[in-house]
């Protein structure tokens, strides 16, 4: 049986948080399915500083057989696929409050907006005090979009999932492969594409020479100077962007439908996504796997190959494909008893994703940069899946022991707090204890 679809505020209630009983678990399992994921592939290419490394350094890291596997499994099954679900569920999260806001007979946009503007800040913190490579800071300025189609139709809403999760990613990578040698001919255009690629080599290395200190003012001095200097004038910075408000939308329009809210009556939408998923995702990550092995060889050079714009695009597909399937999965199985038991503990994970997000982060760095362990540009793959595998083990019975005395996250009673402009009450009562653990 699927879980009943939590029942809507009365009108005219005043805006507060969710009630534990108001959740929908089967999204917070999804949370923690996708939490574990992304944390998967942060320690894959960037806090293990593979994607700072010289290629020859980072192949020869790949080399062994047993690396070789891992990260083929890693590229196949996890890469964008686990980012695109968390996307996904953003989206979602968003259809749910946006039907709540309107069973209340009020407006969502005064406290939404207040809402990601608590999250930009903290985003925004995450990067210059921890990690470059955070996500909240994008995700809050991306979900300002994500107003301006609360009260689109589906089909106009299709449409703008289509124009940003495939025209876009076809047109930017045409423009930059062959706009400058339309406006420089193809020798200046090259010459320019060499040396951008220097330069990035250059503050790669710069980067990773900064995060190998042993003096934590140091590292977070060069992580700050990546972001400003790198990563934050990208034009693919704008693609990523326009790509996350196309996974966004399809959030909107599964929540609107009750995709999750209700699987029982969406089990053919569900079977239906689990066959043209995995279609989707063999063609798109096979495409990508095979490409990638041809560059290995020799036999594809991105800087030659005219062809090779498309590839963003058909990879996006296959991301979306297998990103489709594990939703598919997990809410079918969720719909047995015994699987639900068993997902269930991932559960507390996705309530508290933002704190273990973050948690995730400050573990990583104490264990990777110089003035910790040390072990930047040093572990093969499969250590790295290892070493996050373990953290992510260790998270799980943490949120449970968290949550089954406070309502929140650490992080998250500081969002919801900062969000309604009061402190909100954090520690469980005694009956509001007793019912997680009975339920």
């Amino acid at each position: 049986m699927s879980e009943p679809t939590p029942s809507a505020p009365a009108p005219g209630v005043n805006a507060r948080p969710v009630d534990v009983s108001e959740r929908v678990t089967l999204l917070d399992v999804l949370r923690g399915f996708a939490l574990c994921g992304v944390f998967v592939s942060n320690s894959f290419i960037w806090f293990s500083g593979r994607v700072l490394l010289p290629r020859d350094q980072a192949r020869a890291l790949a080399a062994p057989p047993l690396e070789a596997v891992v990260s083929a499994l890693y590229n196949f099954f996890v890469n964008q696929k686990f980012v695109t679900l968390f996307a996904f569920l953003f989206g979602l999260g968003f259809s749910i409050q946006l039907t709540r806001a309107e069973a209340r007979g009020v407006s969502l946009v005064p406290l939404y907006s207040r809402r990601l503007l608590v999250l930009l800040g903290i985003g925004v913190t995450h990067i210059f005090a921890l990690w470059v490579g955070d996500v909240l800071a994008t995700y809050s300025v991306v979900g300002f979009a994500l107003l301006l189609f609360r009260q689109r139709s589906d089909r106009t809403v299709l449409t703008w999932v289509l124009v940003l999760m495939v025209a876009v990613p076809l047109l930017v990578p045409a423009l930059q492969r062959f706009g400058p040698i339309l406006l420089h001919g193809a020798q200046a255009a090259a010459e320019a594409a060499k040396a951008r690629e220097g330069q990035d080599a250059l503050m790669k290395a710069r980067f990773l020479t900064g995060l190998s200190s042993d003096s934590f003012w140091t590292t977070q001095e060069a992580n700050a100077r990546y972001f400003v200097g790198h990563m934050f004038p990208q034009v693919n910075r704008l693609l990523w962007m326009s790509v996350i408000l196309g996974r966004f939308l399809l959030g909107l329009l599964a929540g609107r439908h009750l995709l999750l809210q209700d699987v029982e009556r969406n089990r053919p939408r569900h079977r239906r996504l689990l066959v043209w998923g995995l279609v989707l995702g063999l063609l798109g990550n096979g495409t990508g796997l095979v490409v990638h092995r041809l560059r290995l060889a020799g036999l594809v050079d991105p800087a030659k190959d005219s062809w090779m714009f498309v590839l963003p695009a058909i990879q996006e597909l296959g991301y979306l494909g297998l990103a489709a399937v594990y939703v598919a999965a997990f809410a079918l199985l969720f719909q047995r008893e015994r699987w639900r038991r068993v997902l269930r503990v991932l559960a507390p994970v996705g309530r508290m994703a933002l704190t273990n997000y973050l948690l995730e982060t400050v573990v990583s760095l104490c264990i990777y940069d110089g003035w910790g362990l040390g072990l930047i540009g040093q572990l093969p793959p499969s250590r790295c899946v290892a070493i996050s595998l373990a953290v992510f083990a260790l998270q799980v019975p943490l949120s449970h022991w968290w949550l089954s005395r406070f309502r929140f996250g650490p992080a998250e009673w500081l969002w919801r707090s900062l969000t309604y402009g009061r402190a909100q009450p954090l520690r469980l009562s005694p009956r509001m204890a007793a019912e997680p653990a009975a339920s």
